[in-house]
């Protein structure tokens, strides 16, 4: 096979790195993938496993002092287990009542639902000549009718019971397996490091991750019982029907960040679209319950979690959206501590010092705080590249010469930057 020929403008060895440095994200990018299909695909396995490693690491701490006053290990877990199961069986049977009536009432409110909705008829009419319009285009003017079965959702709730139970029965096991033998499951690891260094860091990773995870949990959950107090006070201050049932709602979906208050809201505006008639009435709830979830999320929170624990909008965001993908509302339930495990493995696994230079710039009036932040941060990062230009220089001056090429030219920092003399 002929060996491909490099452009003229660049050296030989540069288009080797190149086709090497492919190479190699082309494997990471096909193992990204596979990992994808491999979670999509073992859902109904890893996900409860996942959510009981999870619950394990929330109740780990329970357990401990179960076992400090000397009881065992496999009997500790099995109360753990009771305990959460009693928790859940309380909490079904305490809304079973308001939830069966407005399931009853469903169909009244969906009427009304629809009469509030009368309003945009002009709006829809529009969107479905458009719908018509489209329709006709791609099906040549025939008409598409859709037959719904009477016995289709009976039939589909049929199909799913089975694999729901055996979901619960997984997570269960997986549980009270995890707590039970999660000292062994750290001996087991810890012994397979093959260095003084490598023990030392799996311990802190183990260490950090049921620390961060379990604070993270319990916080959250005292956190949400307050919402859920809070917002049952409001509606029943605004008489809002069963009270209780939205505040029970709303502490649950508040373990999924952004999306469960989203769902939350809709589901207030649902409510107040098909029993209110008068547009505040309507809006009030929802009102009510934003100012409950924004004091939360803006004071209550980050003082009781710290900043340590906080993470980026962003990050925390793309693994919300990527779980629920993923796993549904599993997913959304463990996005954020599957983030906090991963900040702690990299944490540990790769070791870092904050990057500052040895003499930081001199910040003037008008400068900023972040871009004080990218001054030492670019000064830091020329300061090492002189270093490494240095000792290169040393051995090969023809490498130095090239690595002078690539730095960037003076006087690039952000305005307002005073570098040190």
């Amino acid at each position: 096979m002929a060996r491909t020929a490099a452009p003229k403008d660049m050296d030989a060895s540069q288009f080797e790195r190149l086709l090497a440095n492919a190479g190699r994200l082309s494997v990471v990018f096909l193992g990204l993938l596979a990992l994808l299909v491999a979670l999509h695909t073992g859902q109904v396995f890893l996900a409860p496993v996942t959510l009981a490693i999870i619950v394990g690491l929330m109740f780990g701490p329970v357990a401990d002092r179960l076992e400090r006053v000397g009881v065992p290990p496999v009997l500790s877990a099995a109360l753990v287990v009771l305990m959460l199961i009693a928790v859940i069986a309380l909490g079904i049977a305490l809304f079973a009542v308001p939830l069966s009536e407005w399931v009853r009432r469903a169909p009244v409110m969906w009427q009304r639902l629809q009469e509030q909705l009368a309003t945009l008829e002009g709006p829809l009419q529009t969107v479905n000549s458009i719908r018509e319009q489209v329709t006709s285009m791609f099906r040549d003017g025939q008409a598409m009718t859709v037959t719904v079965e009477d016995n289709a959702q009976v039939f589909t709730l049929a199909m799913l019971a089975p694999a729901i139970g055996a979901q619960i029965l997984i997570f269960l096991a997986s549980l009270y397996f995890f707590l039970a033998t999660r000292d062994h499951i750290r001996i087991s690891v810890l012994s397979l490091c093959v260095s003084r260094r490598m023990r030392w860091r799996t311990a802190h990773v183990f260490r950090d991750v049921e620390a961060k995870v379990s604070r993270y949990l319990i916080s959250i959950t005292i956190i949400n019982i307050c919402v859920a107090i809070a917002v049952t006070l409001a509606m029943w201050a605004i008489g809002m029907p069963s009270p209780p049932l939205w505040g029970a709602l709303a502490g649950v979906l508040n373990y999924i960040p952004y999306v469960g208050q989203a769902v939350m809201i809709v589901i207030l505006l649902a409510v107040g679209l098909g029993t209110q008639a008068e547009l505040w009435a309507i809006l009030l709830p929802v009102a009510c319950y934003v100012a409950i979830n924004f004091t939360e999320g803006q004071i209550v929170t980050p003082h009781f979690i710290g900043r340590t624990m906080t993470l980026n909008p962003f990050i925390i965001f793309l693994s919300i959206t990527f779980w629920l993908w993923s796993w549904g509302p599993v997913g959304g339930l463990i996005a954020v501590p599957t983030l906090l495990i991963a900040q702690s493995l990299l944490t540990h696994a790769l070791p870092s010092k904050p990057l500052m230079p040895k003499r930081p710039v001199r910040r003037t009036r008008n400068m900023t705080d972040r871009e004080a932040l990218l001054a030492n941060t670019a000064l830091a990062i020329r300061e090492q590249s002189e270093e490494g230009q240095e000792a290169k220089t040393d051995s090969d001056p023809q490498e130095g010469r090239k690595n002078e090429r690539l730095m960037p030219p003076d006087g690039t920092a952000p305005s307002g930057v005073e570098h040190p003399a």
